[in-house]
């Protein structure tokens, strides 16, 4: 493992995306438009603060599953997974991949979010830094699951179907971690929320380090 490659990994990752800018634009649209559609059918309702969570998460999950997916799937589309493998070691790839999803889903969750604060702008942060904690570890966490599970099925068939089905059952522990922490900092009567960053702390270290594990054996067969 070599941080200059990482950092070149990474860089790839990044001029790509910027040379395109396709994906993150439609990301961008589907999130905005998602969160105008729940404005426009909730006009003049308060939601709960549990409700309010889970709409987020409904929004962090599915733009995760449309925006993160393509980590290891471009490079078996463009044919360039072998170039990558001659490059750079296994473990660098990874991280430089991991590290760029990490950058791409705190920037996606954060947009999101402030985008669905701005349309209901009653929902009031008691916790900020907390909100900005559990935000970025389920930035940390979803980002963990997907290059892995990228990586896993860039060679097969009906990727885009595949993507969501495994991502989700491995997502669930995260996703429940992650409502009751958006409650807990939204609403400052919830408890539970220390046990909550911790539980969610664990899960981002242990999908990273699960990942790494696995990834050798994932990338090279």
């Amino acid at each position: 493992m070599n941080l200059k490659k990482i950092f070149a990994v990474f860089k790839k990752e990044l001029k790509s995306e910027l040379k395109t800018r396709y994906a993150v634009s439609a990301i961008l649209l589907f999130i905005f438009t998602t969160i105008i559609m729940i404005a426009f059918s909730t006009a003049g309702i308060k939601l709960e603060t549990a409700t309010a969570s889970g709409i987020l998460w409904i929004i962090m999950f599915f733009a995760a599953m449309t925006g993160l997916s393509k980590s290891f799937i471009s490079e078996e589309e463009r044919g360039t997974g072998f170039l990558l493998q001659i490059s750079a070691d296994s473990y660098s790839v990874f991280f430089g991949k991991l590290l760029f999803n990490i950058t791409l889903s705190i920037f996606l969750n954060f947009f999101a979010t402030a985008l669905f604060l701005l349309f209901n702008d009653y929902i009031s942060i008691s916790f900020v830094w907390e909100f900005l904690l559990s935000l970025t570890l389920a930035s940390i966490g979803l980002a963990g699951a997907t290059t892995i599970i990228s990586a896993l099925i860039a060679k097969g068939s009906s990727k885009n179907a595949l993507f969501p089905v495994l991502a989700f059952p491995i997502l669930v522990p995260l996703i429940l971690l992650g409502i009751e922490s958006f409650r807990y900092t939204i609403d400052g009567g919830v408890s539970g929320g220390d046990s909550n960053f911790r539980l969610m702390t664990a899960y981002a270290g242990l999908i990273v380090s699960v990942s790494f594990l696995l990834f050798d054996f994932v990338w090279k067969e």
